[in-house]
């Protein structure tokens, strides 16, 4: 089998062409091509939850499974993001995010696979900005990928902003003759929503192709950094699916979030109101303590969990999430998992 043979039987890390949803096709401006880094589909199955109230039915989209390195909701917006990255002539992606952001990791990884450097900026403490981050969970296999580390502390990114930061980065790469690609946080502009919009096309397709009559009344997923929301939201509103879209955000607030998914609504030449499509809840209510940080009863929550299911929930967005849709929601619910981190992340979880 020659090399052109192999590659149409591996889909893997090939470069496609793209073709929209008929019901998306009015949308502008459609990505031309996207790479194939991730699993697809991602599974969804029933989740049998503790404790859940009558008449109540929680599936689960189990996009933890698109990879491994690549695991978690970030590959689908890589997939159209690094596309255009190549396209564009990049020979290295700048991006931003916390010490053990998911979509950082999720770019030096897929960074490599495309022969691409990858320049991450991280935000850590003021008192660990001089110190080495430490191989720990999402840290770990940026290094052994081999991304270009800069940290900088939470005061210095809440003053200047990561679009600021990321141009800096990017004016000194062009300085030493490279051709960065910035990608910004959490993969979240209108190229990047395109990987939810096709989200949605494929949750149509899994239920069309399922024995039973199986619909869903709603859809629940973590939110930081608007780009997943957005996508789901457009993708549900304009296809047959017409589920309603709630998002539990882990950092900012509502306000922040719709007015940051419109932009990304607005790059798409939607011509709808985000507050019409997405229902972003209380952000007191979805953090609980804050970021990455959890009460008892969350805790006790992801124990219980974990031991009637199977299915071990991340100590940053998943157990909170799950926790807050099961007591908000009374009907059918498809719950859209972001990250399953048991050897990385939940080491850093006491139960």
């Amino acid at each position: 089998m020659d090399a052109m043979n192999l590659q149409a039987n591996c889909p893997f890390l090939a470069k496609k062409a793209y073709e929209p949803p008929s019901w998306a096709s009015h949308l502008s401006p459609i990505p031309s091509h996207l790479f194939s880094l991730g699993h697809f589909p991602t599974p969804i199955h029933k989740w049998n939850l503790p404790n859940l109230p009558n008449n109540t039915q929680v599936w689960l989209k189990r996009d933890d499974l698109s990879g491994m390195q690549l695991s978690g909701n970030k590959v689908r917006k890589l997939e159209f993001l690094l596309a255009d990255a190549v396209a564009q002539g990049a020979d290295c992606i700048v991006t931003i995010g916390g010490i053990q952001s998911n979509h950082c990791r999720a770019t030096a990884v897929a960074a490599k696979y495309l022969n691409l450097d990858c320049y991450l900026i991280l935000r850590t403490s003021k008192n660990l900005v001089e110190k080495d981050p430490g191989l720990t969970g999402n840290l770990l296999v940026e290094r052994l990928v081999g991304a270009h580390i800069d940290l900088v502390s939470k005061e210095e990114y809440a003053k200047v902003g990561s679009l600021a930061l990321t141009s800096l980065l990017k004016e000194r790469l062009l300085k030493e003759g490279r051709r960065p690609y910035v990608i910004p946080v959490g993969g979240s502009n209108s190229l990047g929503t395109w990987g939810y919009i096709e989200t949605i096309r494929e949750i149509e397709q899994q239920l069309q192709k399922g024995t039973s009559e199986v619909g869903f009344d709603d859809i629940v997923v973590a939110c930081g950094s608007g780009g997943t929301i957005a996508g789901l939201s457009i993708g549900s509103w304009l296809s047959e699916l017409k589920a309603k879209v709630h998002a539990f955000c882990v950092c900012d607030d509502p306000d922040y979030f719709y007015d940051y998914v419109q932009g990304l609504l607005d790059g798409l030449q939607a011509g709808v109101k985000s507050r019409d499509i997405v229902n972003i809840e209380n952000v007191r209510k979805a953090k609980g303590l804050g970021y990455a940080m959890n009460t008892t009863e969350e805790l006790k929550f992801v124990k219980e969990v974990a031991q009637a299911t199977g299915v071990i929930l991340d100590p940053v967005y998943r157990f909170e999430l799950s926790y807050f849709a099961v007591i908000s929601f009374c009907s059918m619910t498809l719950v859209i998992t972001r990250t399953l981190y048991v050897g990385l992340s939940l080491g850093k979880c006491k139960l």
